[in-house]
Order: structure tokens, then sequence, then C-alpha cells
């Protein structure tokens, strides 16, 4: 092996790491805004950040948005 092919792969392996980083934040990032923000459903928002990676992608900007809604609040409730 030549020294472009080690380099290569070198690439490639911080290629690789790199998109697997990339999932992984992206993966817990809306299940730790809802945790902060004290959202009722955070667990929901965790497993619905993670199935939505793992199924396409498509659902990930609503968990994203959901972590941020939280219900609203009932008449007569105080906090």
């Amino acid at each position: 092996m030549s020294f472009l092919d080690i380099f290569a792969w070198i690439v490639l392996l911080v290629v690789i790491a790199s998109l697997v980083a990339v999932v992984v934040a992206l993966g817990v990032m809306p299940g730790r805004i809802a945790r902060k923000r004290g959202h009722p459903w955070a667990q929901a928002v965790a497993v619905g950040s993670w199935a939505s990676l793992v199924f396409g992608f498509v659902f990930w900007p609503l968990v994203l948005i959901w972590a941020y809604v939280d219900l609203p609040e009932k008449k007569g409730e105080a906090k």
C-alpha cells in the first residue's frame, strides 16, 4: 500500500466517524431540549427523534418543534 492509499483510508474513516457523530447529535438533540425545558413528554420526544432518524428523517423537524412546544395551561391551574 502506498502513502496515498493509507491517506485515503484515513480520510474515509474520518468522514465515517464524522457522519456517525452528526447522526448521534441529531438523534439526541430534541430529547435533551425537551428534558431541559421540562416537557411533559420528554421521553416520547426522545424516542420520536431516534425513530424518525432511523426511518428516514422525514418527521425529525416536527419532533424538534415538539420539543419546544408545551401543553397549554388549563384554566384555573397555576404552575
